[in-house]
């Protein structure tokens, strides 16, 4: 599963020109680049005084992707709108969404809306781990991403981690429509805090519907600063948490119960997801959850990133996620 995850290549997807363009004005070329200030032409939030001092360093900014159907199975791109720091580039197999300046900073308003129409494919990546950090004024950051599949078609979105830094506040909102036929893959890694440091706080929503009826409601809060966060009662000491969602109903998602469900706690004590590697249950916990309809829930908690994405990388009907962890003494 890890090969189709991260570097499958489908042979509907084309890059090629835009056919039209709309939304949000494309980042020009100069300003794309990552960088440690905020550029001026995108933060539309930036407030002055009377002396012309800056007040507040807010960016409001929104990107849209929209994928659909071109003759002979081929995807076409006709919308592809960017706004800094939200940055779209094509490349052969995949959206790529590219940071075009530091953050998100706390009190940024960041929107991401993609369609895929019906019988389309697309998959959306980003360039690196996004890193949230505190404002001057201690308010949340908050990315939204609203996503809509058509019947037939398949969105996989496979961003790399977030991680919260010290003293940041951020929110992650995502809400999927599907239609029926439709199918998805969505990865949601988190990292508190960068090495050595204590993370910030969290919020994490995900709310999924498959032909017009709720499929899933899920929301975390997590912070590295808090102890009933970090106890066994929520991340068992672990800085890294994340779920991958799948939705096929041309697959069997059939997967028995004796794997591991978590509680409400996200934790699992017996880890009951065998490997040939065996797993260590104070290392990590892994869940594997069929949902009420054509959808399996994975969540895994692990020490880091790359341990993380292990554990969330293998097919879940296999029940067989690749998780040979370290424990971390507390």
């Amino acid at each position: 599963m890890a090969k189709m995850m991260d570097c499958c290549e489908h042979p509907g997807v084309h890059n090629g020109p835009l056919s039209g363009r709309r939304g949000g004005s494309a980042a020009a070329s100069a300003s794309i680049g990552p960088s440690a200030g905020r550029p001026a032409a995108a933060a539309a939030g930036v407030e002055s005084d009377s002396r012309g001092g800056l007040v507040r360093n807010r960016i409001s900014a929104s990107a849209e992707i929209v994928a659909v159907a071109g003759t002979g199975g081929v995807t076409r791109l006709p919308v592809l709108a960017s706004r800094v720091p939200l940055v779209l580039r094509r490349t052969p197999d995949a959206v790529y969404l590219v940071g075009g300046a530091a953050g998100p900073i706390g009190g940024d308003e960041l929107a991401l809306r993609i369609s895929v129409g019906a019988g389309a494919f697309l998959r959306v990546r980003t360039a690196a781990a996004s890193i949230a950090l505190p404002g001057p004024d201690g308010l949340e950051s908050v990315l939204r991403i609203t996503v809509d599949v058509g019947a037939g078609a398949r969105l996989e979105y496979l961003p790399e981690p977030v991680v919260v830094s010290a003293g940041a506040r951020h929110a992650t909102i995502i809400r999927v429509t599907l239609a029926e036929g439709a199918s998805l893959l969505l990865r949601d890694e988190l990292l508190l805090g960068r090495h050595g440091e204590t993370g910030g706080a969290a919020r994490s929503v995900l709310n999924v519907d498959y032909a017009g009826r709720p499929l899933l409601r899920q929301s975390l809060e997590v912070s590295g600063a808090d102890a009933a966060t970090m106890g066994p009662a929520v991340l068992a000491g672990h800085r890294a948490v994340g779920t991958a969602l799948w939705v096929d109903p041309a697959a069997d998602a059939a997967v028995t119960t004796d794997a591991a469900v978590t509680t409400d706690a996200a934790v699992t004590t017996d880890a009951a997801v065998t490997t040939d590697a065996a797993v260590t249950t104070d290392a990590a916990a892994v869940a594997v959850m069929p949902l009420a309809g054509p959808g399996i829930l994975v969540t895994a908690l692990a020490d880091d990133a790359v341990a993380l994405r292990r554990c969330l990388s293998a097919t879940p009907s296999t029940r067989t996620p690749t998780c040979q962890l370290r424990h971390r003494p507390q």
